[in-house]
């Protein structure tokens, strides 16, 4: 097994292109790897190592013949919530288990066509629905760092990929925190778009009005690169917004003079790890070093964040969910009538945290509730998008902890829900607002655990983010 699999996607271009290797040679340790090490990480539920080396060995013949695409034959997986055409798509789920994708999500079919290929699938909680990747029929995936440590979630099999060096990158989905805070807890670089700057075309909808696909990677340069090739307006997505798309990795200059970066007094919290408050104070006076000026910003109604995301997102499950019935989606376990149908088929299909979330989110939406809890929800949610564009008005980007702690033991809160929902605090609200954010390591523990700094900015404004992480990571790197 070489090293090819450990570099990231910039330096395989430059390799490929000067010929110093081929996209066979690159494939074929990433599958390497996969065999030695993915058994301790439970980070890949299926591969796909035949379709890929097939794809890299056409990728080499089509460089020969002088196609000159600078990504092109460089293997990448994707979190098992997009469909790819000929690959399963459990949503590490016993109800779709056996499915197959006819179709390749339209962020699949951009990734493609710059030249990329895919590998195979990667372990999530069940549709998404978790912070920690324990809540998935394959069982946990385990921190690189520290195996007996979550990975965060639900992109958790993404951030072990792509940390534990089994993956040169991976695609991911954030609905309250899903690729930011697993690149935290794993020390790997994690990027949440703007709402509507990819297309959410072939993502398995958990929350529709939260959901947004990003890239996992292991510097900021390819998760620039990645984002520019998944964004785009798409038709087939009344969500994704038609705005020109920049080349996000343009600005790689190490200075940030001129920029105002805004901390939030809100996101210290009472009950923070010391280790991870120390940790981002110290990178956001590395920002200052680098020519930043730092001001205080406020987000009064970060409070109220947590609750106004739970009855969100668990309305939107719910009314999403209503599809797999055993009838027109998923497994189905038949009974004496289509209620007993229903019955049987969800309760044998869904695991303990999407019943629950299904539940919850089927009450707020009830007759007589819709008014005291969903409705009120999204007039709060208004109250915290506006919070950030006054934020903004002062600031060209927010610093802040991506979470409040850092990765925790295997099984330590599983049986505490309402504990593991509080350690969504400082991610949710940028889904709530739809703003972009990035999470890049900025320092350990004293047990030697990732500690991740979260960079927030306004609508479309990952230019600004990018540009403030990659500065950082220069310098701190």
């Amino acid at each position: 097994m070489g090293d090819l699999q450990a570099k990231t996607i910039h330096e395989l271009a430059d390799l490929l292109a000067s010929g110093n290797c081929g996209a066979a040679e690159i494939t074929s340790d990433v599958l390497a790897a996969v065999d030695a090490r993915n058994d301790g990480l439970n980070a890949y539920i299926a591969l796909d190592a035949e379709q890929a080396l097939a794809d890299a060995r056409s990728a080499d013949d089509a460089r020969a013949k002088g196609d000159t695409r600078p990504f092109l034959g460089i293997p990448i997986a994707v979190k098992d919530v997009l469909n790819i055409k000929g690959q399963t798509c459990t949503c590490a789920s016993a109800i779709l288990k056996g499915y197959r994708s006819p179709y390749d999500a339209t962020c699949i079919a951009n990734l493609r066509r710059a030249g990329f290929h895919f590998v195979g699938r990667l372990n999530m909680d069940e549709f998404a629905m978790g912070g920690s990747t324990e809540n998935s029929i394959y069982g946990p995936a385990r921190n690189p760092r520290n195996s007996e440590y979550v990975t965060g979630g639900s992109s958790g099999g993404s951030a072990a990929a792509v940390a534990g060096e089994i993956a040169v990158a991976a695609i991911g989905s954030d609905t309250g925190g899903s690729i930011r805070q697993p690149a935290s807890f794993c020390g790997c670089v994690g990027l949440k778009p703007t709402y509507g700057r990819v297309s959410r075309y072939g993502l398995v909808a958990f929350a529709s009005s939260l959901d947004q696909v990003g890239p996992l990677t292991r510097d900021v340069i390819d998760a620039a690169i990645l984002l520019e090739h998944l964004s785009g307006h798409d038709p087939m997505d009344s969500t994704s917004i038609d705005q020109p798309v920049p080349e996000f990795g343009a600005d790689a200059s190490t200075s940030l003079k001129g920029m105002r970066l805004g901390m939030p007094k809100e996101y210290f919290v009472d009950g923070m790890d010391p280790d991870v408050a120390k940790a981002v104070r110290d990178a956001v006076d590395v920002c200052a070093y680098l020519g930043a000026e730092i001001v205080d910003v406020s987000l009064p109604h970060t409070e109220y964040a947590i609750a106004v995301y739970y009855i969100i997102a668990t309305a939107e499950a719910s009314s999403n969910l209503a599809r797999f019935d055993g009838v027109r989606y998923g497994s189905r376990i038949s009974g004496d009538d289509p209620i007993e149908l229903y019955g049987k088929t969800r309760l044998a299909g869904f695991g303990n945290e999407v019943k629950r979330r299904i539940i919850l989110g089927t009450y707020v939406l009830s007759s007589g509730y819709y008014d005291a809890y969903y409705l009120r929800a999204q007039k709060v949610r208004t109250l915290l998008r506006r919070d950030f564009e006054g934020a903004f008005g002062r600031c060209d980007a927010i610093v802040a902890p991506v979470a409040p702690s850092a990765a925790f033991k295997i099984g330590e809160k599983v049986n505490n829900p309402l504990q593991m929902y509080l350690g969504d605090l400082l991610t949710v609200p940028a889904n709530l607002a739809g703003i972009p954010g990035i999470s890049v390591p900025c320092g350990l523990t004293g047990e030697g655990l990732p500690i991740g700094l979260q960079i927030l900015g306004p609508d479309f404004g990952e230019q600004a983010i990018l540009k403030v992480a990659h500065a950082y990571e220069q310098t701190n790197g």
